[in-house]
Parts: C-alpha cells; structure tokens; sequence
C-alpha cells in the first residue's frame, strides 16, 4: 500500500458522520495524522485556514465548530481541552495550511481536495432534487385543479390510475417494492430522474384534460392512466430504468439544508 493510499485509508476511517449526513473529523483526531504532536502548534494552523475560509467569503462556524473532550490527567482525573469539529472543507484548508515539508501534508491534500469535489458534486445533484421535488408538488396541484374541472371527485383513485400507468403498479405496492413507509410520501424519497419522469406524467395529464376538454371522472382516470403508459413507454424506448426500479433516495428533510453549504453543528 503507498504512503497516499494508507493516509487516505486512515483519513476515511477516523472520519464521522452528523444527523444531517454531512462527513467531519475532530481536530485532536487528525492532529496525529498530519504528524503533529503539539497541540499549540497545531492550532495555528487551524487559525491560517479559518483567516483562509473567512477571507473566500464562507462562514467560518458552519465548517470550525469549536467544542471540547475530557482527557485524563492521571489518577483518574480528567480535565477538559479546546477541540473543533472540521468539515472537509476546513481539514482542506488545514491541509493547504499545513507543513508543506511533510510528505503527509501532500498525500492530505490530495485525499481532500478530491472529496471535496466530490462532495460538491454531491451538493449540486442534491440542489436538484430538492428543486424537482417542488416541480412535481406545483404540477401536482395543477393536476388536481384539472381533474376538478373535468369531474373528478375520487382523487386516490386518479392518482393511482396514472401510478399504474408509468409504474405498473399501485402506490402500496411501489412502496413496498422500493421499502418505503406507509405513511411517508413517494415523492419525498425519489431521486431527480424519478421526479423529473413524474412532473413530465403530471404536466401532460393536466394538459391533456384541459386540451381534449375532458370530462368525467372515469376518462380522466383512463387518461392519467394512458398518459403514464406513454412515459413508461419512452423510458423502455431509450433503454433508460424503469421508475419502479429505481432505488429510494434518503428523506428529502434530511436533504434540506445541502440548499446551504454543509453544515458541521447541530
């Protein structure tokens, strides 16, 4: 194993994970990683990368949280010391701010700067999602206004003409294929091609109704059901995976807050 493989192995495995999803590392952990022994000089160089992370116009608390740890002091006593809770960005920052003589400082930075993209690139599919979760609640609503017009009273049952059609399959059966909750909604756990294949659903049903002028609850519900058919159709046509098929996505509350860079508090 390289001296860049083993530190990037050793950087995964002393990582942690919040309530929100969003990775960090404690500043005491990846002090001995980065091959310093002395916690004073160590902090200065958390202080260089949080001027760096203030200067780029990031808020400097959402990625160094400063907090503490007990240590024993000998004879069963302890005594508490300054700690930080790190994103990646801020131990990107601590490794560019780092020794650069030390070889682990180079094999740090490369281990950050790559998950730091990627994490970024996390964010931006995230953004999405949250973005065509609220296309789908509007084309929705849109829906339903529709459906009023053209007589529908039963609207469970409309909706799920047009889930049978694109999924082929029920809603409790869609859910219980992709282990979803009874009383979560689907919507909220879908990734982007999902949302985006069921606002297109939803958009050319409601067209369809007002265009063809339809009327009764019965060839709304056909409709809907013809329409979800069609998208199901295209997927299969462009080798694209089917919409039942498509694994579940974490809740989208637990998402939520990637609108805003990654936070590492509470």
């Amino acid at each position: 194993m390289s001296d860049d493989t083993s530190t990037h192995a050793t950087l995964e495995r002393t990582k942690k994970t919040n309530q929100y999803g969003a990775d960090y590392w404690t500043a005491r952990a990846l002090m001995p990683i980065l091959e310093y022994d002395k916690w004073g000089n160590f902090e200065a160089v958390i202080e260089r990368a949080k001027s760096a992370c203030g200067k780029s116009g990031v808020n400097v608390q959402n990625h160094f949280l400063e907090t503490g740890q007990m240590v024993g002091i000998g004879s069963g006593a302890e005594r508490k010391v300054r700690d930080y809770w790190l994103s990646r960005y801020a131990c990107y920052l601590i490794a560019m701010n780092g020794d650069p003589t030390k070889p682990i400082i180079a094999a740090a930075q490369t281990y950050f700067a790559i998950q730091t993209r990627r994490q970024e690139i996390s964010d931006q599919d995230q953004s999405q999602r949250i973005e065509w979760r609220e296309r789908v609640k509007e084309a929705t609503k849109e829906l339903n206004s529709a459906a009023k017009e053209a007589g529908v009273e039963r609207y469970g049952l409309f909706h799920d003409a047009g889930y049978r059609g694109m999924y082929s399959m029920s809603l409790p059966e869609i859910k219980q294929r992709k282990r979803i909750g009874t009383n979560e909604k689907l919507f909220d756990r879908a990734g982007l091609t999902e949302l985006a294949a069921n606002a297109f659903r939803a958009t050319q049903t409601k067209d369809a109704l007002k265009r063809r002028g339809i009327k009764g609850e019965r060839v709304a519900s056909d409709t809907h059901f013809k329409i979800g058919n069609k998208v199901r159709s295209t997927i299969k046509a462009i080798g694209g995976t089917l919409p039942e098929d498509l694994p579940a996505e974490p809740p989208i509350k637990t998402i939520a807050p990637s609108k805003r860079p990654k936070q590492i508090s509470n």
